[in-house]
């Protein structure tokens, strides 16, 4: 048996392995997600992150815990993800992912899942909201897209769907990941940049509007 990093493959390696299909049709975040107006208090503490995190990105170095520290925990703080009963799961190993006919285990550590604590899936094991996989800064958000679906594509085991996101602290990529008889991926774009006002705003909304999903919701 061959084990494998999830770190350590490529894109390529995650759709043979896990035999996960890109959804290529190109769809906006108000067409899979209700956005709400954020308010005046929400864009000063929104300015704030930013005002926090500029020093970093002028002298052009984060690393992947200071990205969490500066940008991922206040964001998911303003977006209602550390109200029960969504909890916050840090640095957790995932199930080894077995796949029988490469005779391969894919292992790995996921850096942030947040989950809903009053739905339970198989096992007794709670909903999967969110999972974000966050690098240093400098580093493009893509190369952290193969590593965040690994580890998402644990949960499809459990249920229909799940959020995913990739961050270097100043850019945002969301993606989608879904069951079916071929699973899927679909990046959501634009990916959205922290210092630009408007992305940053929307960054906001499509946070809260994660936090908010029902279950129902997620039948995709």
């Amino acid at each position: 048996m061959i084990t494998l990093r999830a770190r350590n493959l490529s894109l390529n390696d995650v759709n043979r392995l896990l035999n996960l299909a890109e959804k290529l049709d190109e769809v906006s975040f108000t067409d899979l997600l209700t956005l709400e107006p954020i308010t005046d208090l929400e864009q000063q503490e929104i300015a704030q992150i930013c005002d926090d995190f500029r020093p970093y990105v002028r002298a052009k170095k984060a690393s992947e815990g200071q990205v969490k520290l500066l940008t991922v925990f206040p964001l998911l703080r303003l977006a209602g993800f550390y109200h029960y009963p969504i909890q916050i799961n840090v640095e957790e190993g995932i199930d080894n992912i077995v796949i029988e006919d490469e005779d391969t285990t894919i292992t790995g550590r996921f850096d942030i899942v947040a989950v809903n604590r009053n739905i339970f899936t198989t096992n007794n094991v709670p909903f999967w909201i969110l999972v974000i996989e966050s690098k240093e800064l400098g580093v493009d958000v893509l190369q952290g897209l193969s590593q965040l679906l690994a580890y998402a594509y644990n949960s499809l085991e459990r249920q229909p769907s799940v959020w995913g996101m990739v961050t270097n602290g100043l850019q945002y990529l969301f993606v989608l990941i879904q069951q079916g008889n071929l699973p899927t991926y679909q990046l959501i774009m634009p990916r959205l940049d922290l210092f630009y006002s408007q992305q940053s705003v929307l960054l906001l909304q499509v946070l809260k509007a994660i936090c908010k999903l029902e279950f129902s919701s997620l039948k995709l």
